[in-house]
């Protein structure tokens, strides 16, 4: 029979094996680590812990069982072979969490009968709580150290005999990692403590010279260095954008501080020719109109003018201020779903349209003429013409009739307008828009413009859209990127000096109102604005007026080895990428005499000639000279001889 136990001094199992052993083990074991002044104590990982723990307490119990089989120890009493000062030491909160975390667990032991296995598990539960102080001694940890790893096969088997064949092998598969895994840290643990003691300052200097060598690698950047010529064949063959658009910014960058920046041995002009390729083939432009992109802006600049190319402009409309005004058209359209805004401070009727529901070129509105769709570029030339009522004004280039409509409507559909092109297909979009929009003060007229002084003439002021390369409107026409050339620029430049010549002609000089005549092109080519401009000067009797407009940049005065008039200066150009509108020019002239100049090389020609002719009739031919000063000498000889 067995022992009856002291109810009173019994303590509850609590939770089954399983449920302890899935405990927060981490928590529990924490106590058992060294104190944070004892530097000679090693660490150990929980599991090692555990099992030494364990084997601890087996090795005590088989004492206590060889010496008195069967037998309760004595409450207050420890085995042999452990010191008394162990008791002393403040370490019973440790061993009581221990305690509890191998409660349970079943040891290997001496076959005894089922009595006595009774007697055992009732003497681990009255006799190691008396013997609480043993596992907290301060020889227990190198003991642990000492009998580490010998015990797991066997409790792997105790655990297993509950367990299925596939958990016991995952749980021995866990429990190798968990030893492999201390092994490394005590090594790793081990090596850390000794680093520290031997060099406690060396830490700190580590980790300011680290610090030190990131901020070194920030700020010291590789200089950009220009690809030998076999990549740039390469390149040009398999583009890769990405990386061409970085040698673009790489390149800007070199040439904006060349003198630091610049790599030995290259020259400005090898850098130039590189970003001009990567510019042609990014952008998909033709070499030479690149190349004189290139001449008219400033690198910076040229990137950001070639980026505005790629967005189209934003959608601007004109109020027909004939049937409206701005502000009811402006309500009506955002009834409809027209996000609108009001252009600028510039223009009293212009509005430029975010987005819309409705489809802005045929809404009631605009079929009924309350408004033209017009670009912002567009209505700046009749700004500058500023025509006034009762007066009659020539449009030479006319189609498709928005400047013609913005000049009826200021002039409020009095006077007369002629509207004249050379395209006739383009005056069919003319006459329908001047029948929408409502304008009756127009004639219509299919001429040459060149031709038009001979056909009528003495207009108070004249419009003058030239036809152009069109380098300004890119976004609308792409195709001008690769298919303009140098003789493509020379022939318009030609053109436009005839027509503004025909145009100087067809206006009166004498007007009371006006007298005016506005040059403008869609292009920002200089041989087709201030080139013309400046022939013009010279040509005719005009002179350069402020255009009357706040805003745009200054024409050039001077311009590579070129040099222009200095009243240029008030001529204005609008670019897309400052303006947010279609490249522009505008020139305003003012006519002072109706009379056509003769060049000093036209009369020092024509009188040369009659100089010859009258001498060959004369005698004394051959002591007659032809030189400047002996001109007129010449001429009194053969008149007296």
């Amino acid at each position: 029979m067995g022992r009856k136990l002291d109810p009173t001094k019994k303590e509850k199992r609590g939770p089954g094996r399983k449920a302890r052993k899935q405990k927060g083990a981490e928590t529990e074991l924490a106590r058992f680590l060294p104190a944070a002044g004892d530097e000679n104590s090693k660490r150990l990982s929980s599991r090692a812990r555990k099992r030494a723990a364990k084997r601890k307490l087996g090795s005590a119990e088989a004492l206590e069982t060889q010496k008195f089989p069967g037998a309760k120890p004595l409450p207050g009493k420890l085995p042999k072979g452990i010191s008394g000062g162990a008791v002393q030491t403040p370490r019973k909160m440790g061993a009581q969490s221990l305690f509890h975390a191998t409660q349970g667990k079943k040891r290997p032991a001496p076959a005894h009968s089922s009595e006595e296995e009774g007697e055992e598990e009732d003497s681990e539960e009255d006799g190691v709580l008396n013997q609480g102080d043993l596992w907290g001694s301060e020889d227990s940890d190198a003991d642990m150290i000492d009998d580490y790893g010998a015990d797991s096969d066997l409790e792997d088997e105790d655990e297993g005999e509950e367990l299925l064949p596939i958990e016991r092998a995952a749980q021995k598969q866990k429990a190798q990692e968990a030893v492999a895994g201390g092994q490394w840290s005590e090594e790793e643990t081990e090596e850390e403590e000794e680093e520290e003691k031997r060099s406690p300052e060396s830490g700190p200097q580590k980790d300011d010279e680290t610090d030190g060598g990131l901020q070194i690698n920030v700020d010291e950047e590789e200089p950009f260095v220009l690809p030998p010529a076999g990549e740039m064949e390469q390149d040009a063959q398999a583009s890769d954008l990405q990386r061409i658009h970085k040698r673009i910014q790489d390149i800007v960058g070199v040439l904006r501080d060349f003198g630091t920046q610049r790599e030995e041995g290259r020259s400005r002009s090898e850098y130039l020719h590189r970003l001009q390729k990567d510019l042609a083939t990014y952008y998909s432009y033709g070499d030479f109109l690149l190349g004189k992109l290139m001449d008219l802006f400033p690198l910076s600049e040229l990137v950001e003018f070639l980026e505005a190319n790629e967005v189209p402009r934003p959608i601007t409309l004109r109020t027909n201020t004939l049937k409206t005004r701005r502000r009811d058209l402006a309500q009506a359209l955002i009834n409809r779903g027209v996000n609108l805004d009001p252009l600028g401070k510039w223009s009293k009727t212009g509005l430029v349209v975010y987005d819309s529901s409705v489809p802005i070129g045929a809404t009631p509105e605009y079929l009924a003429g309350h408004y033209m769709l017009q670009g912002a570029s567009s209505m700046l030339p009749v700004m500058a013409l500023a025509p006034q009522e009762h007066e009659r004004i020539l449009d030479m280039c006319c189609a498709p009739g928005g400047k013609t409509s913005y000049i009826a409507q200021l002039m409020k559909n009095t006077g007369v307008i002629l509207a004249n092109d050379a395209n006739a297909e383009r005056l069919k979009s003319v006459v329908g828009n001047l029948h929408r929009l409502g304008v009756t003060n127009t004639v219509i007229s299919h001429y040459d413009g060149r031709q038009f002084p001979k056909v009528v003439g003495g207009f108070d002021r004249v419009l003058l859209d030239a036809p152009c390369s069109g380098t300004g409107v890119i976004s609308k026409d792409p195709a001008v990127k690769t298919n303009k050339d140098e003789k493509d620029i020379l022939r318009c430049a030609h053109l436009q000096k005839e027509l503004l010549l025909s145009a100087i002609d067809s206006v009166n000089a004498t007007s009371k109102t006006g007298g005016y005549l506005v040059y403008c092109t869609c292009s920002i080519m200089v041989e087709e604005n201030e080139w013309v401009v400046d022939y013009a000067l010279k040509k005719r009797n005009v002179r350069l007026v402020p255009t009357g407009l706040d805003f745009g940049q200054e024409g050039f005065t001077r311009f590579r080895e070129r040099r222009f008039h200095p009243t240029l200066r008030s001529t204005r150009r609008f670019y897309p990428h400052t303006h947010n509108m279609d490249g522009f020019f505008i020139a305003k002239f003012k006519k002072f005499s109706n009379s056509i100049p003769q060049s000093q090389t036209g009369k020092q020609s024509a009188l040369s000639a009659l100089h010859h002719h009258l001498c060959s009739f004369l005698p004394f031919r051959r002591h007659l000279t032809a030189g400047k000063g002996g001109t007129s000498a010449s001429l009194s000889l053969c008149m007296l001889g």
